[in-house]
């Protein structure tokens, strides 16, 4: 049995915090490699915990690690009843996982209850508070919570990295704790138009994002009118750029705040700007020989058109744009048959943590849909006339392991391939299609265990603990996406998610 790092007896004090560092230690910390606010903040005070017992300041050193564990669990604001949950959860493996609310002794709670109040950092403040509101449901402690939590710039740069959650999360207690909240709801409602307002079009994502948090918790509907013309501002005047980051979702939200005002002609015309930029998109795509998004693009646009009801598709030549859609689909859709062959990329050799590392820094440090791109791309895909030519030539030359007949079983059991044994003189060609089709399938196993193990995994540990996609963020991915059926991006999306959120 391990010994015990600290006397079981140990108690904190005020003055153990104040004597910790723990500015100091949020000071000198590198935060380039950590831009979650909580993630930053758990790293540094587990780091300081370690240097700490390694000079024998225990009581320090405790503190610290209480820090950091209160910053580890990850807020999930929608929950009204878990809004902590631990960062990492093996056990269906039995490994166990890592800290929740319930871990945190009383002890723990009293320590937390007697320091909140002299914490200047918002972020700390703001969990700390929180998590005492948990166990001990005390309004001043909520309270604490929502001003801390309010104290956190609405930026964009840090909008991202946790500000976004930690409002919706105010939002919901101040929600819950109605008139005991005072007139806070309706400052923070304040502040979010503010911030709305002060955006412009070099913050348009802040601002989309602004409107989508006031439209999730059902706050602004009194600037409803402001809100939809101030995001098809926006939307307007980043327009002509064939890669309309956020353009179109712009005017998406906007149309969504002018039906809230029975507005019924203004959408109409939103949705006809958006064909035009599916339109001009699809063009260049073409251009770029990129038929497949063309095509999917003309989709969306002919689709949008129809969304357009018919007493005001005529004022935007609808059926005749229609048409007109359809016949470049068309080519379009015959031009992507050229399309499907893939291409790969061959890597030097080296060892597998190299290959992981190299992943890892591959999406590390970068904006949320930066590092999303840049993971989606790890990896080509596969080569199926390559692997053929590979199969092929490996049986033509190691002609004694192919002799034996060999069955290739799934992680489930399945079989999903087998492959007849060859006698000596048999001499496979590319019409042996059992046999190459074996081999294909065996070496494409190896080959993928490989991309999981050294590439996938790796990137998407960093991906994970730096960024929290939302379920919206991948639906409306697939939305966006050239393979996914109109119609099914809801579902596609929330397949996505699934895979993100392991």
């Amino acid at each position: 049995m391990a010994p015990e790092r600290y006397p079981k007896d140990m108690v904190l004090t005020a003055d153990d915090f104040a004597g910790c560092g723990w500015k100091e230690v949020l000071a000198g910390a590198d935060r380039e490699d950590f831009l979650e606010a909580y993630h930053f903040r758990q790293h540094a005070f587990s780091d300081a915990a370690k240097q700490a017992l390694g000079e024998g300041r225990q009581t320090h050193g405790k503190v610290l690690e209480l820090l950091a564990d209160a910053c580890s669990m990850l807020l999930s604001p929608d929950s009204t009843n878990e809004p902590f949950k631990p960062v990492a959860d093996f056990r269906p493996s039995g490994s166990g996982r890592s800290v929740i609310p319930d871990d945190l002794s009383e002890a723990d709670i009293a320590f937390f209850v007697e320091i909140v109040e002299t914490i200047d950092d918002p972020w700390l403040k703001a969990r700390l508070a929180d998590l005492v509101w948990l166990r001990i449901q005390k309004v001043c402690f909520a309270l604490e919570a929502i001003d801390a939590y309010q104290a956190i710039p609405l930026d964009g740069k840090i909008w991202e990295h946790g500000a976004r959650d930690c409002w919706e999360r105010a939002i919901k207690l101040a929600r819950m704790l109605g008139r005991g909240a005072g007139d806070r709801l309706k400052e923070m409602e304040t502040k979010i138009i503010e911030s709305f307002q002060a955006a412009t079009q070099k913050k348009k994502i802040l601002a989309l994002d602004l409107a989508d948090l006031l439209k999730d918790t059902k706050l602004g509907r009194s600037h409803a009118l402001e809100l939809a013309q101030g995001l098809e501002s926006i939307a307007d005047a980043v327009d002509g750029d064939w890669r309309p980051c956020g353009v179109r979702d712009l005017w998406e939200a906007a149309s969504g705040w002018y039906m809230a005002v029975n507005d019924h002609i203004k959408p109409a015309e939103i949705k006809a700007k958006v064909v035009g930029s599916l339109e001009r998109e699809a063009d260049v795509r073409t251009s770029l020989g990129q038929h497949t998004v063309a095509v999917h693009r003309h989709e969306e646009a002919i689709q949008t058109y129809r969304t357009i009801p018919r007493a005001e598709r005529g004022k935007h030549r609808g059926e005749e744009r229609i048409a007109d859609l359809r016949a470049r689909l068309n080519e379009s859709r015959k031009k992507s048959l050229d399309e499907l062959n893939w291409h790969t990329i061959s890597t030097p050799s080296v060892d597998i943590s190299q290959i992981a590392e190299d992943a890892r820094n591959v999406v590390r440090g970068k904006e949320p849909f930066e590092a999303l791109e840049e993971f989606a791309n790890l990896h080509p895909g596969a080569n199926a006339e390559e692997l053929c030519e590979t199969a092929t030539e490996l049986l033509q030359t190691h002609t004694f392991h192919a002799s034996f007949p060999t069955t290739v079983m799934n992680s489930d059991g399945r079989v999903i391939a087998k492959r007849p044994g060859m006698s000596p003189s048999d001499t496979p060609s590319k019409d042996d299609e059992t046999r190459i089709y074996y081999e294909m399938i065996r070496n494409y196993s190896l080959h993928v265990g490989l991309v999981v193990e050294g590439l996938i995994l790796p990137a998407h540990d960093i991906l994970v603990l730096e960024h929290r996609l939302q379920e919206a963020d991948f639906v409306n991915l697939a939305r966006q996406s050239p393979i996914v059926p109109i119609g099914r991006e809801l579902l596609f999306g929330k397949a996505l998610f699934a895979g993100y959120d392991r």
